[in-house]
């Protein structure tokens, strides 16, 4: 425990509180772990080194201690979809995996050094390999071509062992493919596709097919269509077919036997999340009748064990509200990535006989102490047209602090990216950092959310900058009608999809006193025709078609909405950004000088779409409390770098 948490509490004001919880202490514990699975007795993840510019490397253990497989120079990810997920594969003594720097698979044998396998100008995700006697024949992957960067093209393909070239296409009939699995004995692949417009959570088809010698043979479409999202086919031992659909209204689990697809134990509960990147793994079938599944109730996650055949289910009584990649060591155990309210994310063995946890590695120790530590409180609200929304409220939290009386403390309501996508209770360093100086923060899951069933997702359709508005304008004017939050001190923050709403939120209304836009959108017809191939096509459901639309564009497009903006303006970018490009914050910028907003601009060299160099995430943090600290007018306990706002008037 500190000295300051021993002593009495100091009282200053909100926002100026000293926390533990740097922002160089922050972006040197940003680790996450993805793509966990488990291979000939071993469990490979990716994990990210913030000593390597936040390069992601790929780790393997078998008892004893974690080790790196792949040498430092190599970076671990995939740019399929531009998000990316699923980069390796790991068959026998061999790992192929994508290196960022050039697309290429690589193929890193126990004890040798990585050597390029594929092309150039192709991108693989979501590989499977397929068994062969004595050992692997080829490996099926999701290949992305860009030869034709104008004409990007999408199609599951086979490459031979030992691998050499682009890969024989086995299926190009559709705009996107995922989830190639194989039945045990390697004769049967099942996999899902889509086409424009649809994204994969508005609607997909599951194929099956027979894999032969020269190719797919049979394939039928067995589930999903144009309103059905299916994703994560499994096949059991017994030659069932399981997949995750949303037929019901929300993501559940089902069977495919002889009789037909049914569903293995019905709730109103989210059994997946929009598949946002490749190798969502949602549920483990152990074999023996039973399955895990991961379930998400009011934004919480939990996991039962199931009975397929009975359709009843376990909950585990478990010390975590978050799992994803949830993989198979044997019968009894599952290993999973899982998040907590008040410990960093972990990696985690669990013996579902006794729900016991063993954690196997951990996202680094939190600076801060238990009493620290702001946890999420869910809230339902009130919003526009008699809806109700969901939201997580953290309240300013530090033991060595408290205000001065009489006070409110400042709020900040943050919005996720997607905007299909959510926010959740597990511990984030990122609410953290501003709970412990003394803000409250609102994180919103405002309708079109996942995590809610299809109905709420799709709340958003047609409406995104208006429904996503309101929601975030209902939560705060919730927060201060309950006497949570200072009405003259509220700020809106978010990216991508969130920045978006951040600029439409303060041209259209009078709620907020300042507002971070990091990344986000300003000219909707521009992100129409700029952006890549797999959301290319998103608005059309967002906003709707073009060019019938383009009314409707032009009128939820921030740049066209200037005399609104009266509060002043932060705007984050990175320079290599393919998805939201640079000129959608640089024409933002240009304009508000030009009418003497104040803002202040910072764009990052080398960083796409969101911050991976520690460097810059530090920088970013200090700017946005900077930032904070000269609109709201106190000073924060940190020492940080000059921030210019252009045009913000000097303090009284």
């Amino acid at each position: 425990m500190s000295a300051r948490s021993q002593a009495a509490p100091a009282v200053a004001p909100y926002g100026s509180w000293a926390s533990p919880l740097s922002a160089e202490a922050l972006a040197a514990g940003g680790i996450s772990f993805g793509d966990l699975r488990s291979a000939d007795g071993r469990l490979y993840w990716t994990e990210n080194v913030p000593a390597r510019g936040g390069a992601i490397a790929l780790f393997s253990l078998a008892g004893g201690s974690p080790e790196q497989v792949t040498p430092d120079d190599a970076n671990v990810r995939t740019r399929v979809h531009e998000y990316g997920g699923a980069p390796f594969v790991v068959d026998g003594d061999t790992a192929y995996y994508s290196q960022y720097s050039d697309q290429r698979l690589y193929a890193l044998k126990e004890g040798g050094k990585p050597a390029p396998v594929t092309p150039l100008q192709y991108r693989y995700a979501d590989c499977v390999a397929v068994p062969g006697a004595p050992k692997s024949s080829a490996l099926l992957c999701v290949r992305e071509d860009h030869t034709d960067p104008a004409h990007v093209r999408n199609a599951l393909v086979r490459l031979p062992i030992p691998v050499a070239g682009a890969g024989d296409v086995l299926f190009d009939g559709s705009d996107f493919v995922s989830y190639p699995r194989l039945s045990r004995d390697g004769r049967r692949v099942a996999f899902i596709t889509w086409n424009h417009p649809n994204m994969p959570w508005d609607g997909t088809e599951l194929h099956v097919a027979e894999l032969t010698a020269q190719g797919l043979k049979d394939a039928k479409i067995i589930a999903g269509g144009a309103t059905e999202s299916v994703l994560e086919p499994q096949w059991d031992g017994d030659g069932t077919l399981y997949f995750i659909s949303d037929r019901s209204g929300f993501w559940n689990l089902y069977a495919q036997r002889a009789g037909g697809a049914h569903a293995v134990w019905p709730k109103a509960a989210e059994f997946a999340g929009p598949l946002w990147q490749f190798g969502q793994s949602n549920y483990v079938l152990l074999g023996d009748g039973r399955a895990v599944v991961s379930f998400r109730d009011r934004g919480v996650s939990r996991l039962a064990v199931l009975d397929l055949k009975a359709g009843t289910g376990r909950e585990l009584d478990l010390p975590f509200v978050d799992f994803s990649h949830l993989t198979k060591i044997d019968s009894q155990h599952i290993a999973v990535v899982a998040g907590a309210s008040k410990s960093p994310l972990s990696i985690v063995t669990i013996d579902i006989a006794g729900a016991k946890v063993t954690t196997l590695r951990t996202a680094g120790k939190s600076p801060l102490q238990a009493d620290a530590i702001s946890v999420a409180v869910p809230i339902d609200f009130p919003s526009a047209h008699g809806r109700t929304s969901h939201a997580f409220y953290y309240a300013p939290t530090n033991p060595g602090y408290r205000s001065t009386p009489g006070s409110l403390p400042p709020l900040l309501a943050f919005v996720h990216g997607g905007p299909t996508s959510q926010s959740t209770a597990s511990l984030r360093s990122g609410v953290q950092y501003w709970t412990s100086r003394g803000f409250a923060v609102v994180d919103v899951n405002y309708g079109g959310s996942s995590g809610y069933g299809r109905v709420y997702r799709q709340e958003l359709n047609g409406n995104w900058g208006v429904v996503d508005v309101e929601d975030v304008i209902a939560a705060v004017r919730f927060l201060i009608d309950t006497k949570r939050a200072d009405p003259a001190r509220t700020a809106i923050s978010g990216g991508s999809a969130g920045g978006y709403t951040v600029l439409v939120a303060l041209s259209t209304s009078d709620v907020f006193r300042a507002g971070a836009d990091h990344f986000g959108v300003s000219d909707m017809t521009a992100l129409a025709r700029d952006t890549h191939k797999f959301e290319s096509r998103y608005l059309d459901s967002l906003i709707g078609p073009l060019p019938a639309a383009q009314a409707v564009y032009d009128s939820r497009s921030p740049l066209n909405h200037l005399d609104g903006f009266k509060v002043p303006v932060l705007v984050l970018q990175g320079a290599d950004d393919p998805v939201v490009p640079p000129n959608q914050s640089q024409r933002i910028v240009e304009a508000l000088r030009a009418r003497r907003v104040p803002v202040a601009y910072v764009l990052y060299p080398g960083e796409g779409h969101g911050f991976r160099n520690p460097k810059h995430i530090i920088n970013s943090l200090q700017a946005e409390l900077s930032f904070y600290g000269q609109v709201f007018g106190f000073k924060p306990a940190d020492q940080l770098p000059p921030l210019n706002i252009e045009g913000l008037p000097p303090a009284s």
